[in-house]
């Protein structure tokens, strides 16, 4: 492999101009695609199989007008006042009127009004379902009521999910990013290059994934998702590479054989590390969860496109920019840097010297980091958790104060029979066993549809949407109604379906977690021909995420420093946070193992003790993968600006991992086992090693290639 990408640099770079064009090209292809086929994003997360979700494809069926999405419409009079019909009709009446709605109920007639008589609400049923109403639709939607005068009227409801936006803020990372950038090369030529080659490769791959958007249904979370993995891995592919590249310029190799040689190295590097990434993210299809499956393989293409983009036009920018990828002392050749003095050196030193004491601090360190994920909960998030201020949280937040929590918390209970009469008795039969179910707050009475085969129950539960107690009287709901016999009886509705996919992504986590460690023991078995450093490469992942899991839950499920990140209310993190944390955090684990552990490899095998092979390793790399790591850390950590409660756990989760990941387990904890092991970390058995394929990521072949041509001009490669 090493040898083919040697060629391929060496290709990019001699045709600059035309891997450029096709490059650009292709980007203005994916952007006008893009633009022609965009398609919609939504929040709705199906979850096939699941009782809820037979119950939602059961009521498109026989209760279509019960089917589209809902909105709700919280009045409220002043302190001390009463609503009557006649303040509240208005409301109703223009609510009414917005196009696509067929019905808005008026609370007075429907009895949605307080004890106190202060509150009123006006349940909204639209025609279509929530990817289908058009923004015109929404803000029609939101002027409902403005034309009353001395109400408090507020709108909320699943028709006000959008997806979250993409601004200002998130531009914090790739400043940063920046920065550093010009601080590692001390070049503003190769921080900007790499940083132009990392933007294109995004571009290009949110080209695709927007241009797909038309006939793949996406999620808000999964373009975000992308834009996040695509940026972060795409500046560091690109660093990698450039860094090798001005390595051997510095040596004295030509621009041209410099190219070839850093893209067969650490390009080798960087196909094996965006190898695994795209595989784990794949993997997320094994789960059978279909909007999973879909933001996995989204986020993959996104880091196959960098990957491609690292591998060609990195070594045509590299050719435009000749020399001035070096700092300009060492252009003029007033800088050479003595070998061994550098921070790497000193700190492979002392964890090598320390490593006993160092191993057992960071153990128990990242241990004790993990026990706050032993009380992990998971749920989809409600308006409870959205920003303060936007219009869906100020209508859950003033209908819990008029009403309490559960009534933002509804559940639905859609029973079906063979005719009217075994409906309406087993309608009639759930909806007494309900009521008498334990946080169950009140059973509204049957609505049955026109054939009189299928009625509806909503059920108001005394805790919101997320609370535990809920989550119990679903269950309990469910074990009740399913002694009922003649009729076929399903719990859905939002906060039903949240359960259902959190109760499924939890049986998921740990069997993705298995795979994902299994299969890095395999991957790592084949790059480093050894069993010892695979399963301490697993061992060390482990720890990553379980510390990560830990700070995460301690955050934003128990609320310690939360309010340092903009959490103003503390609840479980989102379902499926946690699996798709192990995918993204393994991928990226995996990169700074091979790129920190081969140059110890190599080191040994040409005649180093361990513990010196050890040391190199860390000289050597330990600036670069440094400088990836809070690149990495700070794009993801410009995601924590965004209002969006999902994105905003996310990008913390992936930059405390990264961090984690990078400067205790694989720069700390790495270093101390390797030179404990010593010669033992490189053992295989003979017959294992025979059969594994040699990947040659460290490039050895390409070195016996690259001697016997510049010994004999009849081995050329070229």
């Amino acid at each position: 492999m090493a040898t083919l990408l040697y060629r391929l640099g060496r290709f990019s770079f001699r045709r600059r101009g035309r891997v450029a064009a096709v490059w650009l090209l292709l980007l203005v292809v994916l952007g006008l695609a893009a633009a022609a086929f965009h398609g919609p994003t939504g929040d709705k997360f199906a979850m096939p199989g699941t009782e809820s979700q037979r119950a939602l494809d059961a009521l498109a069926k026989e209760f279509p007008q019960a089917s589209g999405a809902t909105g709700t419409i919280v009045v409220a009079a002043p302190q001390g006042r009463k609503l009557d019909a006649a303040a509240v009709a208005p409301v109703v009446e223009e609510a009414a009127a917005v196009p696509g709605v067929v019905a808005a109920m008026d609370p007075f007639r429907s009895g949605a009004v307080s004890a106190d008589g202060r509150y009123a609400l006006v349940q909204v049923q639209f025609d279509r379902g929530l990817k289908d109403v058009t923004d015109a639709q929404r803000a029609a939607y939101l002027k409902a009521g403005s034309s009353v005068a001395g109400l408090r009227v507020e709108h909320g409801g699943e028709v006000l999910n959008a997806a979250p936006e993409v601004g200002g803020s998130e531009g914090i990372g790739v400043v940063i990013a920046a920065v550093v950038l010009i601080v590692t090369f001390g070049s503003l030529v190769a921080a900007g290059m790499t940083l132009l080659n990392a933007l294109i490769g995004v571009g290009a791959g949110m080209g695709g994934l927007f241009a797909l958007s038309g006939v793949v249904e996406l999620t808000s979370v999964t373009p975000v998702l992308a834009l996040m993995l695509g940026l972060a891995v795409g500046i560091d592919y690109s660093l990698f590479i450039t860094s090798r590249y001005r390595q051997f310029l510095a040596e004295g190799v030509a621009p041209e054989e410099a190219a070839g040689r850093a893209v067969g190295t650490a390009g080798s590097a960087v196909v094996f590390a965006g190898a695994t990434v795209v595989i784990a993210l794949a993997g997320l299809s094994v789960v059978g969860i279909p909007f999973l499956s879909v933001m996995g393989l989204a986020a993959a293409g996104t880091v196959a496109v960098a990957v491609l983009v690292a591998l060609t036009l990195l070594p045509a920018f590299l050719s435009y920019a000749g020399a001035r990828v070096l700092p300009r002392k060492q252009r003029t050749g007033e800088n050479a840097s003595a070998g061994g003095r550098g921070f790497g050196y000193t700190w492979g030193r002392v964890v090598t010297r320390l490593r006993v004491p160092i191993l057992l601090a960071g153990v128990l360190g990242l241990g004790a980091l993990t026990l706050p994920a032993q009380d992990l909960r998971l749920a989809l998030p409600d308006a409870g958790t959205a920003a303060p201020g936007t219009p869906a949280r100020e209508a859950y937040d003033l209908t819990s104060e008029g009403f309490g929590e559960g009534f933002n918390a509804r559940l639905i209970a859609v029973v079906s029979a063979a005719d009217r009469a075994a409906t309406t008795a087993a309608a009639g039969e759930a909806a007494r066993m309900i009521q008498q179910t334990p946080g169950v707050l009140a059973v509204a009475p049957p609505q049955p549809n026109a054939a009189g085969t299928t009625a509806l129950l909503t059920i108001i539960p005394k805790a919101g949407p997320t609370a535990a107690a809920t989550e119990d009287a679903v269950h309990a709901i469910r074990a009740k109604v399913a002694a009922i016999g003649g009729a076929e009886i399903a719990v859905t509705g939002a906060t039903a379906v949240g359960i259902d996919v959190s109760d499924k992504l939890a049986d998921a986590m740990p069997v993705y977690l298995l795979l994902v460690v299994g299969l890095s023991v395999l991957l790592l078995m084949l790059v480093f021909r050894s069993i010892l450093v695979p399963v301490k490469a697993a061992l060390g992942f482990l720890l990553t995420v379980g510390s990560t899991f830990g700070i995460t839950v301690a955050i934003f499920q128990e609320g310690h420093l939360a309010g340092l990140l903009g959490v103003d209310v503390p609840g479980p993190l989102v379902s499926f946070l946690p699996i798709l944390l192990i995918g993204i955090l393994f991928g990226l684990a995996m990169d700074y193992e091979v790129f920190l552990v081969s140059r110890m490899r190599e080191d040994h095998v040409h005649g180093d003790t361990p513990r010196q092979a050890t040391i190199n390793g860390m000289g050597h790399n330990a600036r670069v993968v440094t400088a990836a790591a809070l690149i990495m850390t700070a794009v993801f950590g410009g995601f924590v600006f965004m209002n969006d409660p999902i994105i905003k756990s996310m990008g913390f989760a992936l930059a405390v991992g990264v961090l984690v990941d990078a400067f205790v387990v694989r720069m700390t904890l790495v270093p101390a086992v390797m030179s404990m092991l010593g010669r033992a970390a490189w053992w295989l058995p003979r017959a294992l090693d025979r059969a594994l394929p040699d990947l040659d990521v460290e490039g050895e072949r390409l070195r016996h290639h690259l001697t016997a041509r510049d010994a004999s001009p009849e081995h050329a490669l070229l």
